[in-house]
């Protein structure tokens, strides 16, 4: 049998936790997941986000990303699908 791997880019807008970024991830991977990707790449810095400057030095945007990293890893919406996201 052929193998057709199927997998999802989803470039979109993520600025320094902005409200909502985590249900535009969540949604991203729904998008993903519905469309048959098995494999979903997410952009750079997803999770922080752009626009950080002298955040990224601060423990608190460590913290956060955690956070944000730790509920995909719990939510359903990632099961059966690889998520590669961006911190």
């Amino acid at each position: 049998p052929s193998f057709l791997p199927s997998f999802s880019s989803c470039p979109h807008g993520q600025w320094y936790f902005r409200e909502g970024d985590v249900s535009r991830v969540w949604k991203c991977i729904e998008i993903a997941k519905r469309k048959g990707a098995r494999y979903r790449l997410g952009p750079e810095l997803e999770i922080c986000g752009y626009g950080c400057w002298d955040h990224y030095y601060e423990s608190d945007t460590l913290l956060h990303s955690l956070q944000v990293l730790a509920a995909l890893l719990e939510s359903p919406v990632t099961r059966d699908i690889i998520c590669d996201v961006g911190m």
